[in-house]
């Protein structure tokens, strides 16, 4: 079998622009997978599954997602599509910034409709680690600039719901591209001690919490720490609803700056 020959991504590489479409069955089979009732969703396309389309199209265009990691999603919604909608996908590699860690890579991706309306833009940044030469088992663990915290304190928080997570949901949920997801040696090989669900799996509880279909929404979201397959999740939000959380413990693990 012929083996995978990927792209470095370098700023200003063009992702290959395709049509496509979230098929009401894809979305059933997967937030049911996740305990989550599609019917809630009454005809549109939940906007958490935009992440994972989005590192979908720089996979398909040559760009591997290995072992990559996701440290912030915006998701800037100017019409939710509906379900089998066709949409058509576009998108750049804007930067490729070396830090400690390896390569910080931040990536635009656009969804329109047949006729050239936009719909949906995801600005991503990834982590690519990348092992230099001369590093200790101690590396640094830089990844460049951080955002100030969305949530300053769990305590903050009204929590709607609790979710204790089960491997079976994310091997049901996630997709080949990046094996820290579904396979324990993989996950473990990269430091963690089992495998890690996608942001977009996480952001799925959110938005079946809060967010408002079909309306205009800005959703700046931060993976601060990784959700383990097996956690115990909580999801919270503000009192004013302009910041909102998953959280383990006293820990925030993805909040979001709600900005419209």
């Amino acid at each position: 079998m012929k083996t995978q020959e990927w792209i470095e991504p370098y700023a200003g590489f063009e992702l290959t622009s395709t049509v496509l479409s979230v098929e009401t069955s894809y979305q059933a089979e997967k937030l049911t997978a996740l305990g989550i009732d599609p019917d809630y969703y009454c005809g549109w396309v939940d906007p958490a599954f935009f992440i994972g389309i989005s590192i979908q199209a720089g996979i398909d265009s040559g760009i591997s997602a290995e072992g990559n990691v996701n440290m912030l999603t915006r998701l800037k919604v100017l019409r939710a599509p509906k379900l089998d909608e066709p949409m058509r996908v576009k998108g750049n590699i804007e930067s490729v910034t070396e830090v400690p860690r390896g390569l910080r890579i931040s990536t635009n991706v656009t969804f329109e409709t047949t006729t050239g309306e936009t719909l949906i833009s995801v600005p991503r940044e990834s982590l690519k680690p990348m092992a230099k030469a001369g590093d200790s088992s101690t590396a640094s663990r830089g990844a460049g600039s951080r955002p100030p915290p969305v949530i300053q304190s769990i305590s903050d928080l009204e929590i709607r719901e609790d979710r204790e997570l089960r491997p079976e949901q994310t091997l049901g949920y996630s997709r080949e591209g990046n094996a820290i997801h579904y396979d324990e040696a993989v996950a473990q090989q990269a430091g963690f001690r089992a495998p890690i669900i996608g942001g977009g799996q996480g952001v799925h509880y959110l938005t079946r919490a809060f967010w408002k279909l079909g309306a205009q929404s800005d959703w700046e979201i931060y993976f601060r720490r990784p959700i383990f397959w097996d956690d115990h999740i909580q999801v919270g939000s503000l009192a004013n609803h302009e910041g909102l959380a998953l959280c383990r413990g006293e820990k925030v693990l993805t909040e979001v700056a709600v900005r419209s």
